[in-house]
């Protein structure tokens, strides 16, 4: 669970993430954080949509593209660009010094616990070079965190069609290895036992997800058998 305060730091693309409100904070109504973000990086990813979230962004310091649908917007110190939920967008700073950006999302959903995973990922190498999902990991997270986020295109369906055995794939090879907790900037050791818990957890989350997903394609192969 996210805390006031906390930070996270990826590696990959350099972008840090500073929690301001959380999902406990305001009984699920937003997730409030300071993003940092290096010149001439962006945050891991294409273009991509929030189905049930709208995004606020305020640019505190620095210069900031985005793209939002067709539109391209930059954005500097003082000005704020909104996303509605189901928007296609993504942004990244395009200036010659570090940007950073105050951002809103509403409601919260699980968007704490999909910032803690990507950026996890990253610090464990299983990511591409700019902080992207490594294959197996991707399928695992686009179906983990879909109704957060969802890549633009292809369509969703599709997305499905070709993640499915790259979940199903990621199960087989790594049933028992869960997605590492990330590492706070600041990691004390009071923090330590929530580290543990946190692990603990997702541990048990990703195995109940595999089982699940495994399910029709056990079926599949039990009905070819009698056939």
């Amino acid at each position: 669970m996210a805390s006031i305060g906390q930070t996270l730091a990826n590696p990959a693309s350099g972008e840090r993430i500073t929690f301001r409100a959380t999902a406990a904070q305001t009984n699920g109504e937003l997730v409030a954080i300071d993003l940092e973000l290096p010149a001439g990086r962006r945050v891991p990813g294409p273009l991509h949509v929030h189905p049930r979230q709208e995004e606020r962004f305020e640019v505190l310091e620095g210069t900031m593209r985005f793209r939002m649908g067709r539109e391209r917007i930059v954005a500097q110190a003082g000005e704020v660009v909104v996303v509605p939920a189901g928007v296609r967008h993504d942004f990244a700073n395009v200036g010659d010094t570090d940007a950073r950006v105050h951002v809103e999302i509403r409601p919260a959903l699980r968007m704490e616990q999909m910032f803690e995973t990507a950026v996890a990922l990253a610090q464990h190498g299983r990511t591409t070079r700019g902080g992207f999902p490594k294959p197996l990991d991707l399928a695992v997270f686009a179906r983990e965190f879909d109704d957060e986020v969802r890549a633009a295109f292809p369509p969703r369906a599709l997305q499905r069609i070709v993640l499915a055995p790259l979940a199903w794939l990621a199960g087989l090879r790594r049933p028992l290895d869960p997605w590492p907790p990330a590492a706070d900037a600041g990691t004390t050791d009071a923090s330590r036992h929530a580290l543990q818990h946190r692990t603990a957890r997702q541990l048990h989350l990703r195995r109940v997800f595999l089982r699940r997903l495994r399910e029709p394609f056990r079926l599949a192969i039990s009905l070819g058998t009698r056939s």
